[in-house]
Formats: structure tokens, sequence, C-alpha cells
């Protein structure tokens, strides 16, 4: 009999782990991770940006918040989704390092997308904490202005990529660069490192972006903790 019931804890409490394995089956849902470890959005935009329907985007979240994964609060006629907690912000971090370094096919997929990154050395978050508290350099936010309000690095200036361009003026060629955006993985950064060289500033990228910043407890400002 006690074994019968130690049988059916276990079965149980493995189903509660597999409810979070589960939740995290979609990529349209792992990619909702990374987007609300930046800010809470609305179904709208999210839907947007990653190219569903409004029904489907809903239906995701929906699957994340039964999972525990995360949370919503409405206002006026918007509902505004969250991640519940940092915890889950390093559980997609996780499964995206486990990927790194056991599948192959990740390791060619990136390296195939980003192949001009070879001649640019990344700057690690220490050596960007060191070199910004000594003024070295100019910290880019190449985000949507929306992500920087919520939250960014202490000291970064706001110039999302699609206006780099128009900006150019203003960064001018004595100072040094370092752009991050949403992570690793992240196009805005890489963009805004090219069009800066092309244009004969010292630039490079961040080799993390803000929520792996944020987790390392390394100085933010504005926005609040997920």
């Amino acid at each position: 009999m006690a074994h019968d019931t130690h049988r059916q804890f276990k079965d149980r409490l493995y189903g509660q782990f597999a409810r979070i394995g589960k939740a995290l089956s979609s990529p349209y849902r792992l990619e909702i991770l990374e987007l609300l470890a930046q800010s809470e959005r609305t179904v709208d935009s999210l839907a947007t940006e990653i190219g569903l329907s409004l029904a489907n985007a809903s239906q995701h979240l929906q699957a994340l918040r039964q999972a525990a994964l995360v949370e919503s609060r409405k206002d006026g006629l918007f509902v505004y989704y969250r991640l519940a907690g940092a915890e889950v912000f390093e559980l997609s971090k996780v499964i995206r390092t486990v990927a790194e370094r056991r599948l192959a096919e990740f390791e060619r997929l990136v390296r195939e997308h980003f192949g001009g990154r070879a001649d640019a050395e990344p700057v690690p978050m220490a050596e960007l904490l060191k070199r910004a508290r000594s003024k070295q350099v100019v910290i880019l936010d190449t985000r949507p202005a929306s992500e920087y309000v919520a939250g960014h690095i202490a000291g970064a200036i706001s110039v999302p990529v699609d206006d780099l361009q128009r900006r150019l003026r203003q960064l001018t060629k004595g100072k040094e660069y370092v752009a991050y955006c949403r992570g690793p993985y992240c196009v805005y950064a890489d963009r805004a490192v090219e069009l800066l060289r092309a244009n004969g500033r010292r630039a490079r990228r961040l080799l993390d972006g803000f929520p792996e910043w944020r987790a390392a407890g390394l100085p933010v400002a504005g926005g609040v903790q997920p």
C-alpha cells in the first residue's frame, strides 16, 4: 500500500514538472517569453511582432498562464502580460544554453545567420561595466523605445535601430560605441554595429542582452523587475 501511495505521489510530482515542459513545447511561446523578458506587452503587440493572429497569440498566452509562467493585468480595454517571475527568464536561458551546447543544428543555424560576427568580437558584460564606469564607451540601446522605457542598462541612450541612420550626426566619430538589444540572438545590435562601422564609428555589440544584464544584478534604470 505504501509503495502504491509513493508511486502515485511520484506520478503526480513529475506531472507537475511536465506541465512546464508542455507549456514550453512551442517555439512561439519561447519567443513570447523572450519578449516579455524585455517588458510587459499587450496581446496585440505580441501577435503583431511574432506574426500571429490575435486568437493564436491569446491561445499561446493562456497555455503559458495555465503553467504559471506568465501573469496578466487589465488596463482599460487592454490586457498586459508579464513574466511571472525572474526564475521564468532563468528557465528560458537554461533551455537556450542546453541548445547551444548540445544541438549541432542550433550551432549551424546561428553560424549561417550571423556569419559576419566573426570580425566583431562581442563585449562581455563585466568589460562593459568596467568601461562604462570609466566613461570610455557610449552604450546604445537599440531595442524599441517602449522597451527602453520599461528598463535599460544604466547610462545607456535609446537609439532604436530603425532610427539610427537618421541620428548618426548625434553620434560623434571620436567615441566608441557598444550596442545591445534583447539577447545574444537579437539582430538589432548587429545591424547597429554594421551601420556605425560603415559610417566611420568604432562599434561593438554586447555579448548578451538587457535581460541577462538585469539577471546578473548589474545596474539598470527605469522600469521594475519582472
